[in-house]
């Protein structure tokens, strides 16, 4: 690459004391000086050894590749600080809503209904969601039949299987799919209340849910009404 000597640099108003930069700025040129720096090298340059093209070219193209990575880097921060306040706006409306959560622990609260899901990868000829009270003991087993692939929807009366009401509080549901004298246990997800929202510059939305604790908003299959 062509060499800037300082004589040119000072007629260019360039000189080491002009650049030297107030406290704060960075110690570089900007797209004008650039500019001003690739005509005089134009100007001044030996007719024996002119400034052949692809060095021209190089320099040009070295100069733009670090622009454009300047004005990117300027619009992805921009885009994640509108990203960031969209977030948060989001987060305040959940407050109070029902999320479909994967978890096996949901509160039977004074309604006397628990409402949830079960996400099978493959149809099955029998599903059936089984209710285990605080203490460890099937309480009630829920047939849903056959069904097929994805979110099967499924509720809980509160009802224990004798006909008697269980009181409020937490259980335990569990999920198994049958197909022949083969069964497997399934994910299943509930419905839960979120109490709160909090935005994390590392973890990003987190949920505080009723009866629950905290859950990441990227777990989230559903938000109800």
């Amino acid at each position: 690459m062509t060499q800037i000597s300082p004589e040119m640099l000072d007629r260019l108003g360039l000189s080491r004391q002009q650049q030297k930069p107030e406290e704060g700025e960075m110690d570089r040129l900007g797209q004008s000086d650039f500019l001003k720096l690739m005509t005089t090298q134009l100007e001044n340059q030996d007719p024996m050894e002119p400034m052949e093209n692809g060095e021209f070219i190089g320099q040009m193209a070295q100069f733009s590749t670090v622009t454009g990575i300047e004005e990117l880097s300027k619009s992805f921060e921009q885009l994640a600080q509108s990203m960031g306040q969209n977030q948060t706006l989001q987060a305040a409306s959940l407050v109070g809503k029902d999320v479909l959560v994967p978890v096996e622990f949901g509160e039977l609260g004074p309604d006397g209904m628990v409402n949830g899901a079960v996400d099978l990868e493959q149809s099955t000829e029998e599903l059936q969601v089984d209710v285990y009270s605080p203490n460890g003991e099937r309480i009630r087993r829920m047939n849903l039949g056959a069904a097929g692939s994805g979110l099967q929807e499924f509720s809980w009366d509160g009802m224990r299987d004798d006909g008697t009401f269980a009181p409020p509080g937490v259980y335990e549901f569990k999920a198994t799919a049958r197909s022949g004298t083969e069964s497997e246990a399934v994910d299943t997800f509930l419905d839960a209340r979120v109490d709160s929202v909090a935005v994390d510059e590392d973890s990003g939305l987190a949920l505080t849910v009723q009866g629950l604790g905290e859950i990441s908003f990227s777990d989230v299959r559903r938000i109800g009404g």
